[in-house]
């Protein structure tokens, strides 16, 4: 039984919090060791269609736990990162899109984590920094992902100052799709949820598997690749349903294939 996280669920929604919350939700190896692990059983399943990420206490995520990190050799550390990778890949890789419901501060490993999870939407009391330079340990594994959702200059003010940004300078940069009042927050994620549940999730996962495939991919091997994805996308049972529900101004009944 997991000791970090708690998963419930209701309906297609399934909701992970990060339960350490007298470590503000720090990333230990077993703490992410566990999200790889709940995110992976909720991606072998067809119950599930969203899933909500989110964190309890007073903080949404403040990066790797650096109790564990003071004299280890650099196999440990190795391991660390590489279970990092392992569960930042995962999330992405998914069917399900994941939502980051970030309510305070994320930083370094936890920025990293809102970066990376496919929507993200946070309360007007969220802050969001990656301060490892100011601790002599550059946030280079977290650079992949915030530099990925974040502009470039943006980008490098962030990891070379160290400094935390407003949920509104986040959303103006890019990792967030929107800022809300705090005690708004958990109704416009699940409202955000629910929006995605209404379509087929068998056509979800395959655009969600798509954008990732041809997001770094010169132009014209991102449209060969996705016209691949779409013919056979077409040819889905989901697909001929929704196509004719529309043409008959009716609502569709997905089937999941």
């Amino acid at each position: 039984m997991a000791k970090n996280i708690l998963v419930d669920r209701e309906g297609p929604i399934v909701q992970v919090t990060m339960n350490r919350p007298e470590r503000r939700n720090a990333l230990s190896l077993e703490h992410m060791q566990e999200l790889t692990h709940a995110f992976r059983d909720i991606g072998r399943g067809t119950d599930s269609a969203v899933v909500i990420l989110r964190g309890n206490g007073p903080a949404f995520c403040a990066g790797h736990d650096l109790s564990e990190m003071v004299d280890r050799d650099p196999a440990f550390y190795r391991e660390l990162f590489d279970v990092c990778i392992e569960l930042m890949s995962t999330i992405q890789s998914i069917p399900q899109p994941v939502i980051a419901q970030v309510h305070a501060v994320a930083t370094a490993a936890g920025c990293q984590l809102v970066a990376t999870c496919d929507l993200a939407v946070a309360s007007t009391e969220a802050r969001f920094a990656t301060p490892g330079v100011k601790i002599g340990l550059f946030c280079s594994t977290p650079m992949v992902a915030v530099s990925r959702a974040v502009g470039r200059k943006k980008a490098m003010e962030m990891l070379l100052t160290g400094e935390a940004i407003s949920a509104n300078d986040a959303l103006a940069a890019g990792p967030l799709n929107r800022v809300v009042a705090s005690n708004e927050l958990a109704s416009q994620t699940r409202a955000l949820a629910e929006r995605i549940v209404s379509s087929s999730a068998y056509i979800v996962g395959i655009g969600k598997r798509a954008f990732y495939q041809q997001i770094e991919l010169p132009q014209p091997m991102a449209y060969a690749y996705t016209k691949d994805v779409m013919s056979t996308n077409a040819s889905a049972a989901d697909a001929q349903e929704g196509m004719s529900a529309f043409l008959e101004k009716r609502p569709a009944k997905w089937c999941g294939r």
